[in-house]
């Protein structure tokens, strides 16, 4: 009984540190950007967040999703040179949506996480390109172009 009394209090405790830092970080990382962004900085934490980009020379830029969710969709955005999304997931989700023909170079790595990456009519190797890489720590991230199938 005594075991049980312990790991319970030290799960809540556990608990009431995860709420107290996700208050500190809202604070400390907000996030930037919005539809005509060329370069996003996005940030949820206990929550979820959506955007559909209208950006006219999307750069890239960052998100974070910390226990919640970010679904961004770049189908209207038009794609720069060197663009490059650092993506991180920790005990939460980020979905990319891309349209067809966009390449995707992936070199995020998942650790009790899962990465998905599919493409679409991007055989060519002039296609614009995607360069992601990040962390999926006991969470997901998925990047591609809507009814695609797994690459081989």
């Amino acid at each position: 009984m005594r075991f049980l009394r312990s790991l319970l209090i030290f799960q809540a405790g556990a608990y009431a540190g995860f709420a107290a830092a996700a208050g500190v970080m809202k604070q400390a990382l907000p996030s930037r950007g919005d539809e005509e962004s060329d370069e996003l900085a996005l940030v949820t934490i206990f929550e979820g967040k959506e955007l559909k980009s209208r950006a006219t020379s999307f750069r890239g830029g960052s998100m974070l999703a910390w226990f919640g969710g970010i679904a961004v969709d770049l189908r209207d955005a038009q794609l720069a040179q060197d663009a490059h999304l650092t993506l991180n997931a920790m005990f939460g989700g980020i979905a990319v949506r891309i349209p067809e023909g966009w390449r995707v170079e992936s070199k995020a790595k998942a650790l009790a996480g899962g990465i998905d990456v599919r493409t679409r009519g991007a055989d060519d190797p002039s296609a614009p390109t995607l360069t992601i890489d990040g962390l999926a720590l006991f969470g997901g991230i998925a990047v591609g172009a809507k009814g695609s199938a797994p690459e081989s």
